[in-house]
């Protein structure tokens, strides 16, 4: 799927990806010890719809070949629900968790979690509070343990908030004179207006300042609540004792989430904004209308995206673009998120070379708007959307846990996979045109960041 949860127009393959601080056990890319591959085949995924005594759903693929479980899960809400003044509440919220809960300063929690042998993560995004752990079996009632105590008895002590809220702020700082960090503001605001997806996760210097210990309480207790929770678990645990682990992890909190209404938003398309800096490499966004993942033209609309950009190699914009020696990249990408939806077209190239590079960018979207793709690249985009998946999101109990909350978060169902080949073979060709049609017409809202360019855009 090319959908984005993560940030707000970007995407890992784009340089302007700007993220918050890490909690000090954050959950990185998989170990090989983490690798599944008998679970990489799809046809072989067996999910499990578990339920606890106490009501607390989750999705299970058990896996007893290594001695690892991992979870994930979210709350519904995230940094939109920060309130006006108190910008980085979720964000500052999110890194103090794993510092101190129940009984267990920060300090004696960071040792009782190494010995362990865990690793616990939480990260505050636009939609929701994510929070995940990767265990080993023989440490798994202690591990669960330490989860359990962060989600329900954090203690939001002061030395840690200002200790994290202080490497914050050294990053916001950091920010102030990266062209970089001041394009993405510049954007959102653009983009967005007042809407919350226009503001900094990680906040301000000002609104840092303003957050109290009661601030975090009160945000930890509207959020973490059993009516906005999704979780998946993958590895080495039944559904029996899974069961009594939700329970154990989730079943004393509060039933209902306090959150305050999000309105959706269309971004603001027809504009340029340009952040101008000396620079020897200039950076160029370009944002068109998106689709929401659950409307009906959606698969086209992904197969559009691949052709387009979404693949290395044989897109387009790569063939096009990249080919001619303009660039290292080129690339596009479908953004979905709850309330906003867009498709992104990114590249970068030498700022003498940017004007061009622009209009090149420009006309292969326009041909595409105009005249779609060949049957030959529907066909060829098919197989690599259908061939790739189980690589890209199945390859290990992490990413598993993740895609599957991925499909709970879209309402796939939990046999998403089963029928996802044959929802994208059924896209025909118009159908794709016509999708070209709707998403690529409009004018884009255009980003420079670099030396003035001109031209067309």
């Amino acid at each position: 799927m090319t959908n984005q949860r993560d940030g707000v127009f970007a995407q890992a393959r784009s340089p302007w990806r700007r993220e918050g601080s890490a909690p000090r056990h954050a959950a990185g890319d998989p170990s090989p010890r983490d690798v599944v591959p008998h679970l990489a085949g799809a046809k072989r995924l067996n999910i499990q719809d578990v339920k606890s005594e106490k009501g607390i759903d989750a999705w299970l693929v058990e896996d007893h070949t290594t001695p690892i479980t991992a979870i994930r899960f979210v709350f519904d809400g995230g940094t939109t629900q920060d309130p006006a003044g108190k910008e980085g509440l979720a964000n500052l919220m999110s890194a103090l968790l794993a510092e101190g809960a129940g009984d267990l300063d920060s300090d004696a929690f960071q040792v009782k979690l190494d010995d362990a042998g865990a690793e616990m993560s939480f990260k505050a995004q636009r939609d929701g509070i994510y929070g995940s752990m990767r265990m080993l079996s023989e440490q798994q009632d202690a591990a669960f343990d330490l989860l359990r105590l962060a989600v329900n008895r954090p203690r939001f002590d002061r030395e840690p908030i200002d200790r994290i809220r202080a490497q914050i702020l050294s990053g916001i700082i950091a920010k102030e004179r990266d062209p970089e960090a001041i394009a993405e503001r510049k954007w959102l605001r653009a983009i967005y207006g007042t809407h919350p997806y226009s503001r900094p996760a990680e906040g301000t210097k000002e609104s840092l300042a303003g957050i109290t210990p009661a601030d975090l309480s009160s945000f930890h207790k509207a959020t973490f609540a059993l009516d906005g929770l999704h979780v998946a678990v993958v590895g080495d645990i039944d559904a029996k004792t899974l069961r009594k682990k939700l329970d154990q992890l989730f079943g004393d909190l509060p039933q209902k989430q306090s959150r305050a209404p999000v309105a959706d938003v269309d971004p603001k398309f027809g504009q340029q904004v340009t952040v101008d800096y000396d620079l020897p490499e200039t950076l160029l966004r370009l944002a068109y209308p998106g689709v929401k993942r659950s409307a009906p033209d959606f698969y086209a609309a992904e197969l559009l995206n691949e052709i387009l950009g979404g693949s290395p190699f044989t897109s387009r914009l790569w063939q096009e673009v990249r080919e001619r020696g303009l660039t290292y990249f080129a690339y596009s990408s479908l953004v979905d998120h709850r309330h906003s939806s867009a498709l992104q077209v990114g590249t970068a190239t030498r700022s003498d070379r940017a004007a061009g590079t622009l209009n090149l960018v420009r006309k292969v979207v326009k041909e595409m708007a105009e005249e779609g793709p060949t049957e030959a690249e529907l066909e060829a985009s098919k197989k690599c959307l259908i061939g790739g998946y189980a690589i890209r999101k199945l390859g290990s109990s992490i990413t598993i846990a993740a895609t599957l909350i991925e499909w709970q978060l879209d309402r796939l169902g939990i046999d998403y996979i089963q029928r996802r080949a044959a929802l994208i073979s059924q896209v025909t060709l118009d159908q794709v045109k016509a999708a070209a049609k709707k998403l690529l017409s409009a004018e884009p809202a255009i980003m420079v960041v670099g030396p003035p360019v001109g031209g067309e855009g």
